[in-house]
């Protein structure tokens, strides 16, 4: 699961163009969004997109539980982790 995660933290900086941030900048408990990384709605975007790109799992926008994917790396990973096992 670390590896996914640091693959994540890695897509993540490569998607939003974060130059001055290295995967071990990204906490993989933090908030990706408001306190934490910082993320805005435009970045989820593009997160999504990277996400669909690289893992081809579309993450439905209008999803009640989209918010909580998002919310941090490690929830970001084992949810791609839940759809890849399939």
């Amino acid at each position: 699961m670390e590896a996914l995660q640091n693959q994540i933290k890695q897509l993540i900086i490569d998607a939003l163009n974060l130059e001055d941030i290295t995967v071990d900048d990204i906490e993989t408990d933090a908030p990706l969004f408001g306190e934490g990384l910082g993320l805005d709605s435009i970045d989820a975007l593009e997160l999504g997109l990277a996400i669909k790109k690289t893992f081809n799992i579309v993450i439905d926008a209008d999803d009640t539980n989209t918010r909580e994917h998002f919310a941090s790396v490690a929830n970001l990973a084992n949810y791609i982790s839940s759809q890849t096992s399939h």
